[in-house]
C-alpha cells in the first residue's frame, strides 16, 4: 500500500538538483559565498558595508526604530525577514549574490528584538506584531511609491512573510518565498526548543570567538557568512549595543587575529562527531598571558529566545493553510526531503507552489549556500516575469 509518505519521498526525490561529491558539503560551486573552507579559517567580524549600499534607522509612530539594510534601487523589491535570533544581515552574502543575477532591490530588516532596532516593547514577538511591523516599516519607506514586493523569509521569518502576506499587511505582493519552515515539523520541534537553546554558549569573550562558535557547532557552515551575521546576533555586555556597533567603531579591531590564533579567553565545547560528546577545543598551548586576560563574559545574546517561549506556537500554527491561501506566487526552499506535511504535499501535487530542495546545508540555508539559494530565487524571479536577468546568468535548478 502506498502512502502520503511514500508519495512525498517519490516526489521530492524526482526533483533534487545535483549533488556534490560526498562528504564536501562546503563545495564551491560557482558564484560566491563559500569562503573560509579550506585552510585556516578567518573569525574576523566583517562589516555589512561590503555587501549592502547603506543602513538607514527607520522611526515609526510611536517612537519604535527598526533597523534595515538596502541595496539597489531598481526593480522589485525583495524584502527579507530573518529567522529567531538571527539578524537583518544573514541576509548578505545572499543579496550580493542576487543583486548580481537579476535586477532587484533588497530591504533586510532587523525585527522587533533583533539587531540594531529597538522598540518600545522588545519582548511581544507575537506574530501579529511583527507582521505590523513590516507592514509599517514598508510604508514608512516607500509610502505610495512602493515597488512590487517579494517576501522572503526565513524559519521564524518565513512564517512572519506568510502572517504579512495573508493579512495583507504589505500592498502589491507580487510574490512570497518561505525557507526552510513547515507548520507540522515546527511544531514538532518546539517541544525541544529550550533544551537546545539551554545548550549554547550564554556568553562569549569576543567577537571572534561568537563567530567561531557558530562555524565550530554548525549553526553556519560559512565562515563569511558568520563574519558578518553572528554580530548581529549578540550584544555587548558592558554598553549594551548590539554587536554590529563594535565592528563598525573599531578600525583595528582584532589586530591580534593576524597571528591565527583566535582572540579568546575561555573554551568552546564541540561535539565529538562520532559520539556526540562536549569536548574542549585545544588551544589551550597557543594560548597567551594576554589572551587569558580578556575580559570574561564580553558578549550574551542579543535576545533571549527562551523568554518569548509563548509565542512560537503563534508563529507556526495554521501556517499551512495561510501560506496556501496566499494568492501571489510561492516558492517553499527547504534543506532536506522530510520537511512537508500532508497539507502542503498535496498543495504542491495540485501546482499551487514551487518547491525546491536544497541538500546538503543546513537550516540556515541563506548562510551555507547563499550563491545557490541566489540561483533558485532569481530564477522563481525571472520564471514569473518579475525581473529579468543580469548578463551572464542562466536559469537553473527547476523548481516542481
Amino acid at each position: 500500500k502506498t502512502n502520503m509518505s511514500d508519495i512525498r519521498r517519490s516526489l521530492l526525490k524526482s526533483n533534487l538538483p545535483p549533488m556534490g561529491p560526498p562528504g564536501v558539503p562546503g563545495m564551491k560551486r560557482g558564484g560566491r559565498g563559500r569562503a573560509g573552507m579550506s585552510g585556516r579559517k578567518d573569525y574576523t567580524p566583517a562589516s555589512w558595508k561590503k555587501y549592502w549600499d547603506s543602513s538607514e534607522d527607520v522611526t515609526l509612530e510611536g517612537g519604535d526604530v527598526f533597523r534595515i539594510y538596502k541595496r539597489g534601487s531598481a526593480g522589485p523589491l525583495l524584502l527579507l525577514l530573518h529567522g529567531g535570533g538571527y539578524s537583518a544581515l544573514t541576509w548578505s552574502l545572499f543579496a550580493e549574490n542576487v543583486s548580481e543575477m537579476v535586477e532587484c532591490q533588497l530591504i533586510a530588516i532587523d525585527q522587533r528584538g533583533h539587531g540594531d532596532t529597538q522598540t518600545s516593547d522588545n519582548v511581544d514577538l507575537s506574530a501579529e506584531t511583527l507582521a505590523s511591523d513590516i507592514g509599517r516599516v514598508v510604508d514608512a519607506v516607500y509610502g505610495s511609491q512602493q515597488p512590487p514586493c517579494v517576501l522572503i523569509g526565513h524559519s521564524m521569518g518565513g512564517a512572519i512573510a506568510v502572517h504579512t502576506a495573508y493579512y495583507g499587511y504589505v500592498a502589491g505582493l507580487a510574490g512570497l518565498v518561505v525557507i526552510d519552515v513547515v507548520e507540522g515539523t515546527a511544531m514538532d520541534a518546539l517541544s525541544s526548543m529550550q533544551s537546545f537553546l539551554r545548550g549554547r554558549p550564554q556568553n562569549f569573550n569576543s567577537l571572534q570567538n561568537a563567530i567561531e562558535w557558530s562555524v565550530r557547532s554548525g549553526q553556519t557552515r560559512n565562515t563569511e557568512a558568520a563574519r558578518v551575521s553572528m554580530p548581529g546576533q549578540v550584544k555587548n555586555t558592558e554598553t549594551g549595543s548590539c554587536g554590529t556597533a563594535d565592528v563598525e567603531s573599531s578600525a583595528n579591531i582584532n589586530q591580534n587575529q593576524e597571528s591565527g590564533v583566535p582572540l579568546r579567553a575561555d573554551v568552546i565545547p564541540e561535539e565529538d562527531g562520532d559520539s556526540g560528546t562536549s569536548q574542549v577545543a585545544e588551544h589551550s598551548s597557543t594560548q597567551t598571558s594576554t589572551e587569558i586576560k580578556l575580559p570574561v563574559k564580553k558578549y550574551t545574546w542579543r535576545i533571549n529566545l527562551g523568554e518569548t517561549e509563548k509565542f512560537w506556537s503563534g508563529w507556526f500554527q495554521g501556517l499551512s493553510a495561510k501560506f496556501l491561501a496566499c494568492s501571489p506566487a510561492k516558492m517553499l526552499l527547504l534543506a532536506g526531503i522530510d520537511r512537508l506535511d500532508t497539507d502542503l504535499t498535496v498543495g504542491q501535487m495540485q501546482g499551487k507552489f514551487q518547491m525546491q530542495v536544497l541538500p546538503q546545508c543546513g537550516h540556515a540555508v541563506q548562510e551555507d549556500t547563499p550563491d545557490r539559494v541566489a540561483e533558485v530565487l532569481a530564477t522563481f524571479l525571472v520564471r514569473h516575469r518579475l525581473t529579468t536577468n543580469k548578463a551572464d546568468f542562466h536559469q537553473s535548478f527547476p523548481a516542481c
